[in-house]
This record gives structure tokens, sequence and C-alpha cells, in this order.
């Protein structure tokens, strides 16, 4: 079964391996136990951990110690996405410049500083860490080693501190960024158009980038009450870019790691969802205001100096200098900003200083959280291990073997003593009295242990409805937290599992993949009647035909389903002509949180989008009832095949998000992506499915195997004990092993 694509380019050892493994004589299949590699005590690590490579290329890593499985770790992300993996370590560096050019030093700066945070506190460190981050560097420097040729670039060698660097956390500039275009804006009405500044802005790369409000998951816990087996069941749904590099991998270390779940391209740890033996845990995003922009007095006598408490202080210039590629030779190219004891400054207008101070820069410590999570067994071990309050933000959902469900709001958040700037305002800071010096403790962020429904739901927003029957009262919380909201995904999500139903896992898998469109559900019958009710068109044949396609529509986004194309082109039109915030007659609201929003606002906006959709779809697809699946489609590799599925903003809990090709189809470029859902009884039992393969180079015949499962809502049986990957086992090896496979 050699690949299309040998032919075409030069491929790698690990291709030839592989594929041969998969298709030549004598072949291992799954049932076959392929027999054992002996691992020993050695200085090498690869002498103390074997790869075990299951049925869609899924590794599973057995090691000696967390230094050898992570080093198979590193080894195997450059085995299956190559070069990707070693920009990411570069970038860690602050090397992008001097390996590929100008075009590419911007990020070096930060990521100068960045390192220098992590070398000033290797030590500091667990030594499990640090052996974790240690063992993952040299496996991509082994795997360089063995197969030079597959880079056109130089590349350094490696260490433990260029791991640690990826995990190090820095300020995400959000709220000035948010703070800067108000302030810009303004500056730009006084001064008739060109905006003012004056100082240098040296987060100016950080401050450009933009935010992707679409990024987000979707997250279930059962408790024994919600399930037929009496075991807890957790629900990981992740909904970010295709190009995201989510790897599944399974690492076990007997007697002190048994973990399988993703671990993102480039990096040791950034683990946002799996399980072990006994407890697992989902994230989503949930973007706490960590940041406060203060406004301080310049002092006018002395440049380069801030008005602080009765006194001028100086700013601190700091100039960072990288090396950048110039030729055959290298040239020295240098980015000043600064900064205060407060944050670094952001802008300089009017006689004002803007400084960030942000909760959480410079942590060290998120990849020994997440192996203190990895390795924990109990709901209080992965309590503590949270409470390291590394990870700055996200949403985590958590069940166990023992029955507990459990959530929390996490998020580094700073104790204000004043009114809270919001993402609008600078708050202006005179002293130490007016800023803020403290963090909400881990502890008092909003948590729910096993409510008394039975489930946990999240999908993004904030945590007030997370047990909708008790919901949480905004006037406990700081006014930093954010306001509720329960927008159509999350209803949809709660209307899948919030009923009085037990539920298998299986049955959570079919669940998960529920094809309705709750914005259909809220307002296709006030559209219905608006046209059919207007004078001027609910008489035409080509509307009498639409309105009788969106009458025998099911409201669903399944490919076989047909009026879906006929309301989103009526909706995209509609939401232009009114605004997003005019779209609903009622709007949302926390009195009918489960309700609204729902009807149409603008009848005859509605029905003058209803003629200009039913002309579009006819025109471009030759049917107003065109199935949702011959237009959106999964294009990966050599899979072309409907698919189901829409952006949660229309209320699908089966999201994904589009972009249209060349031939007028819209082809996946977000959503679902890697996805599990696990049942904790006496052994762990999954599911899960990694929508865009195992690897990213097209000759692996693990590139787009998992694609046409995906696409037809299909997850794969996960291997977690011995004996489920012994018989499922379709190559055993070594880092750098490359010899035939047996």
């Amino acid at each position: 079964m050699p690949s299309k694509s040998l032919a075409l380019r030069r491929t790698s050892l690990f291709a030839v391996c592989l594929v041969a493994a998969l298709a030549g004589a004598g072949a291992a299949r799954p049932g076959t136990p392929l027999p054992p590699l002996k691992v020993s005590p050695s200085d090498d690590p690869a002498q103390r951990v074997e790869i075990r490579r299951t049925e869609h290329g899924v590794p599973h890593i057995l090691a000696d110690d967390l230094e050898a499985g992570f080093f198979a770790l590193g080894y195997l992300q450059v085995e299956d996405y190559g070069a990707r993996v070693v920009r990411a370590l570069i970038g860690a560096r602050g090397e992008m410049g001097r390996t590929f050019g100008p075009d590419s030093v911007s990020g070096d700066f930060r990521a100068f500083l960045e390192h220098g945070r992590a070398a000033e506190t290797w030590h500091l460190l667990h030594r499990d860490t640090r052996d974790a981050y240690r063992g993952f560097a040299e496996g991509v420097n082994r795997y360089v080693e063995l197969h030079p040729d597959e880079f056109a670039f130089d590349v350094p060698r490696f260490t433990g501190i260029d791991a640690a660097a990826r995990d190090i956390a820095g300020p995400s500039f959000a709220d000035a960024r948010r703070v800067l275009q108000r302030v810009q804006a303004r500056e730009a009405m006084q001064e008739g158009g060109s905006a003012g500044g004056g100082g240098a802005v040296s987060q100016e790369a950080a401050l450009s980038i933009p935010l992707r409000p679409d990024d987000g998951s979707n997250a279930w816990a059962l408790g024994p009450s919600r399930t037929r087996s009496g075991k807890a069941i957790l629900l990981r749904n992740p909904h970010l870019g295709w190009d995201q590099g989510y790897y599944e991998a399974h690492m076990t270390i007997p007697g002190g790691l048994n973990f399988y779940g993703d671990f993102r391209i480039g990096g040791a740890f950034g683990i946002i969802g799996g399980f072990n033996e006994r407890l697992g845990w989902a994230t989503t995003n949930n973007y706490p205001d960590r940041e406060e922009v203060y406004a301080l007095a310049a002092d006018p006598e002395r440049p380069d100096h801030f008005l602080w408490d009765g006194a001028s202080l100086p700013l601190q210039r700091q100039v960072v200098q990288v090396q950048v590629k110039n030729g055959a030779a290298l040239a020295t190219v240098s980015e000043e900003s600064w900064n205060t004891h407060l944050g670094p400054v952001v802008h300089r207008a009017e006689g004002l200083i803007y400084v960030l101070k942000s909760a959480g820069a410079g942590e060290y410590r998120v990849g020994e959280q997440f192996l203190r999570m990895m390795q924990a067994s109990t709901l209080e071990e992965w309590q503590d291990a949270m409470r390291i309050h590394a990870r700055g933000a996200s949403n985590l959902t958590y069940a166990d073997a023992d029955g507990n469900i459990f959530y929390v709001w996490n998020a580094r958040v700073p104790r204000i003593p004043h009114p809270h700037g919001g993402d609008s305002l600078a708050i202006p800071a005179a002293g130490p009295e007016d800023v803020w010096v403290e963090e909400v403790r881990w502890d008092e962020l909003p948590q729910v242990l096993n409510p008394p429904l039975g489930y946990i739901h999240q999908e993004n927003d904030p945590f007030h409805f997370t047990d909708p029957s008790n919901p949480m009262d905004p006037a406990d919380f700081p006014a930093n937290f954010p306001s509720p909201r329960l927008r159509l995904r999350s209803q949809h999500g709660i209307s899948l599992i919030g009923g009085p139903e037990v539920f298998t896992l299986e049955e959570v898998v079919e669940r998960k993949h529920a094809m309705g469109m709750l914005l259909a559900d809220r307002l296709k019958d006030d559209l219905i009647a608006a046209v059919a009710a207007h004078p001027g068109v609910g008489g035409s044949e080509g509307v009498r035909e639409g309105l009788d396609v969106l009458r025998d529509w099911d409201n669903g986004v399944a490919a076989e389903s047909r009026g879906g194309v006929l309301f989103e082109a009526w909706y995209l039109s509609y939401a232009e002509v009114v605004g997003e915030d005019s779209i609903f007659a009622e709007p949302w609201s926390a009195e009918r949180p489960l309700e609204t929003p729902r009807g149409i606002w603008d009848r005859e906006a509605a029905v003058a989008s209803f003629v200009v959709a039913v002309e579009e779809v006819r025109s471009r697809w030759g049917s107003l009832d065109v199935p949702w699946g011959e237009v959106h489609r999964v294009r990966h590799g050599s899979e072309d095949v409907p698919v189901g599925g829409c952006t949660g903003a229309y209320g699908c809990f089966r999201v994904l998000w589009f972009e249209e090709d060349e031939d007028g189809r819209r082809q996946v470029r977000g959503g679902d992506g890697w996805v599990f859902a696990v049942e904790f009884g006496d052994v762990p039992r999954a599911y899960s499915i990694l929508a865009y393969g195992q690897s990213a180079r097209t000759e692996s015949p693990f590139h787009d195997s998992q694609a046409p499962l995906f696409a037809r809502n299909v997850m794969k049986s996960v291997a977690f004990t011995e004996a489920e990957i012994e018989a499922s086992s379709m190559r055993r090896y070594r880092p750098g092993d490359l010899a035939p496979a047996r």
C-alpha cells in the first residue's frame, strides 16, 4: 500500500519504514501480538523506551522514566510533523530571524526575554519537570541528527531550557490592545486623522495580533446518577483551527505516569485534555480579564520620568538585541522598550504614560502544573496541582473513577482596589494605593462540585449557569469577573444532556454529534410567517418554493439535510443588513437564559434578505434544497467527503467553520478537531478522533486516515490497557531505530 506521493517527493526514512511496516510482507496487523523490545538501563534514553504505533498511527510510549518518555515524545513529534517542531523551538530561543532572515524576526525580541526567564528559573523547577523538558529537547535533537537532509536550514542543538521557554507565561495584551484602540481613535479625531504617540511602543507586534472570538470548545462531565453504568463520563471537544497541532499520544511510565491525551505540537506540555487510570480533565477557553492598563502622569520637567507617590521615577529603558540572517552573514538588530515597576509601557500621549500590569506574567511553572495534574490519582491531588495556579486561564471540567465531577473557572485575576476599567478605560494611577497588588486565590474562583442535576456543561460562556438549576449571582464576584452570558451553543449543550435521561458512553458520543442548528429553531418560524404574509413577495413562485424547502427542513446540518444552505444564505444577508445587535426581537436575558434570544426583529429586512437568498442559492447551486454536505466538505489529503456541522454562532454543538474553496464549495478549516469521550470504570474506556490525522506528512498513511471517520461522525476505540495496546499494535520501535519494523 505505498503512498501515492512517494514518487513525487523525497521521502523521509520514517515514511519508508512506516509504509513498509504496514504494507510489506508479513507486516503486523491489529490483533497480532508483536514481540517486546527489551528496555534496559542505559545512559541513552532511546534505550529506555519503546514506541508502539496502533491503528491510525497513535503512539503509545512505554518508558523507564520521564526523561526517556519525553525523549520519545519529542522524537515522535518531529517524526510526524517535521520542521514545524524544530521551528517552534528555534522560535523559543529567539532565533527565527537568525535562521530564516529579516521577515521572521518580529517575535524574537519577546522570545529572547522569555527564554531568559526560563533560564533564570530553570533551577526552581522540580527535577521531574526538568527531566521532561530535557528529554523532549534531546528527542528532537536525535531525530535531527539522524535525518539532517529533511531540514533546509541550520538547526541548533536544543536544551531543556529551550523547551521550557515555550511555557513561560507572558502578558496577553488583550486589554492593552482594546484600550489603545480607543485612545488612538480619540487622538485621530483630535488631530484630524493622524494618531499621535511620541514614544516607542515596544510591544507593537503583540498588540497587533487579532483576537479570534470563534475559538472555543465544548466539555461535558456526567456523574454516576446520569450514566447507565453508574460511572462518571467526561467529554472533551475542542474547537480550534485545523492548523493548531493537537497531537494524540499515550505515555506510560510504570509507577510514575499513565496518561492519554493531547500534546500540542512543538512542546512538551500545553495539554488541554486527557486522562489517566483514575481521572481526566478538559479545558475550554474562558478569556479572563487578567490585566489593567494604568495611565501614569509623565513628569513635565524630566524626560522619560513619571510621577509616582510624590516622586519622579525614571522609566527603565531596555534594548534587546538579536541576530538576523543577512545572506551568508549575520547582522544585529535591536528593539527598544520601556518599562516600569508595574509593567511595560504600551503607549505615550497627551502627557500620560500607559502601562500594562498583568497577572501571571513571567510564570514559569505551567509545565510543572500539567505534570502534577497528569500524575494525580484523586480529586484532592488534582486540585492541589491546580493550586500551583501557573495556568492563567481556561475553564477546567473534571471527572474521576470515584464518581466526582468538578468545574472551576480557572484564571489569574487581579484583586483590583478601584472601579474596573474593562476593555476601554485606562485607570489613572498616582501611587501604590491606585493599583492592584494581589491576585484572587484559586480557592476563591467559581467552582462546582457534584451538582444535584448530575452533569456539568461548558461551552466557553462564563460560570454563572454551569449548574442551570442554581445560577451563580454575579454580585458575589468582583467587578472584573465576567458578566452572565449563555449563548446558543451553550443552550444547545444543556438541551442535549440536561434532561432526566441516563447515558451510556456510546450515547454520549452520539449526543455530541447532534446536528441541530438552534438558530433555526429560534428564527425559522418567524421567517416563514413574515415571508408568507408579505403582499409583494409571498406569492412569487421562487419564494413559495423556498418556503416549502424551509418547512420541510429538519433544522439540522447533517450532510444529507436539505434546507440549511438556503437558511444560512438568508441569515448572512439579514445579519449584514440589520447588524449583529439587532437580529432578534427578544435578546438574551438572564431571566430567561434557556429561551432567549428568539424572534425576528426587522421583518421587512428579513423578507428582503430571503428574496436575495433564494436567487443566490438557485444561481449558485442549481437547487434550493441542495444537501448541506454537497456544499460543506472535508478536504484533507486524498479525502473529499461531505460533512455535517456549522459554527457555534448558529447554535451548533457539532462545531465546524469553513472557508470557500476554488470551486465555491466550503472546506473545513476549524472547529471539532481532536475529540475524546471516556468512562471511568475499573479501567478507562474511551473513544477519540483526530480529524486531520496523526501526521502532517502527506506521504504518511496516517495523514488522512481519520478524516472519513470524522466526516461520518465515527470515533475510534482508544487502546489504553496493555492488552488493548498489544492487540492493536502495528509497529514497535525505539526512537532512532531505522531497522525494518517487525
